[in-house]
């Protein structure tokens, strides 16, 4: 049984900067594509970043491009999503992903999920 716990979540500053990290335990962690997806008030569940599981390509929606970096560590099986210059549309509920050699783009690929972070960005 997989699971995965994220961390890191809380309150910044427009601007600011946070990092959330995914610890995954069970399954065989270099064979996951990963991903973030961010959840606002009444919003569907969206893409923010996702790694493929060959490690090699990363993926960003357009909001975050140039802001948040995706990044994962095999040896230890965490996840993390670096956030720099913060804006308050950031605001949501965070939620780590994985699946088995899935597209780390569509959010119906993955099977297992955290049970999210909240990030909250004040102006």
């Amino acid at each position: 049984q997989v699971q995965l716990v994220e961390s890191g979540g809380g309150l910044v500053q427009v601007g600011g900067s946070l990092r959330l990290s995914c610890a995954v335990s069970g399954g065989i962690f270099s064979r996951y594509s990963v991903g973030w997806f961010r959840q606002a008030p009444g919003e569907e569940r969206d893409f923010v970043a996702g790694s493929q599981y060959t490690g090699d390509a990363t993926y960003y929606a357009e909001s975050v491009k140039g802001r948040f970096t995706i990044s994962r560590d095999n040896a230890k099986s965490v996840i993390y999503l670096q956030m720099n210059s913060l804006k308050p549309e950031d605001t949501g509920v965070y939620y780590c992903a994985a699946g088995y050699y899935t597209d780390p783009r569509i959010r119906s690929s993955y099977g297992s999920w955290g049970q999210g972070t909240q990030v909250t960005v004040a102006s």
